[in-house]
């Protein structure tokens, strides 16, 4: 499982018109089922007097399928929700949720018609969508003596790790973030700046 993938920025929607309805297709970032949740309720708020409102999600990396949900809110079974998962599975970004509102214009757009709608509402904010870097990283506390101090820092920034926490007491610790495929690397390395005297431990 990768430890690196895009996620989106920030919520991102687009909106077209196909056969007289109305699609809004709302993008946003979720890190969790919850998170999700809440996003498709509130854009169900936002939009509560719409025909439909359709969702699917995926938290994880590209292409997951672990935690993964769709509705197809009252439109037939599988033209909605299923192609927006689709569409999202296929897609290289991760921890996302779409939710695609429908206004019914008055023309049935069939079945064949709903899939290509709600499949190319998702597709088109995927387009636009700006995403950053998501990196999974392990919380370590790190004890070592002041003179190695400087040598710890240039391996943190060299492994990418964020240092969230300093103390500087009878010896220097700091709670700090490490790239998950760096852990290995970091505590060897580290070993050998400090001869051993350097002192490591998941953070709680």
């Amino acid at each position: 499982m990768s430890t690196r993938y895009p996620i989106p920025t920030a919520p991102y929607r687009v909106e077209e018109e196909i056969n007289r309805s109305r699609f809004i297709t709302t993008l946003a970032p979720a890190a969790t089922v919850g998170e999700a949740q809440a996003f498709i309720g509130s854009i169900r708020e936002e939009y509560s007097d719409a025909t439909h409102n359709c969702w699917a999600f995926l938290v994880g990396p590209p292409g997951t399928s672990s935690q993964v949900g769709m509705s197809d809110d009252g439109e037939p079974h599988g033209t909605a929700g299923r192609p927006i998962l689709n569409v999202l599975s296929h897609c290289s970004v991760g921890d996302i949720v779409a939710v695609v509102t429908r206004y019914y214009g008055g023309t049935k757009l069939g079945k064949g018609g709903l899939v290509r709608a709600y499949s190319s509402g998702v597709q088109l904010a995927l387009d636009g969508l700006t995403t950053e870097e998501k990196v999974a990283r392990t919380q370590l506390s790190v004890l070592i003596p002041y003179s190695d101090v400087k040598a710890f820092q240039r391996l943190a920034k060299l492994v990418e790790a964020e240092i969230c926490e300093e103390r500087y007491e009878a010896d220097a610790t700091f709670i700090l973030g490490v790239p998950e495929e760096e852990v290995s690397r970091f505590k060897a390395e580290l070993n050998d700046i400090t001869d051993g005297a350097g002192i490591i431990e998941e953070a709680p």
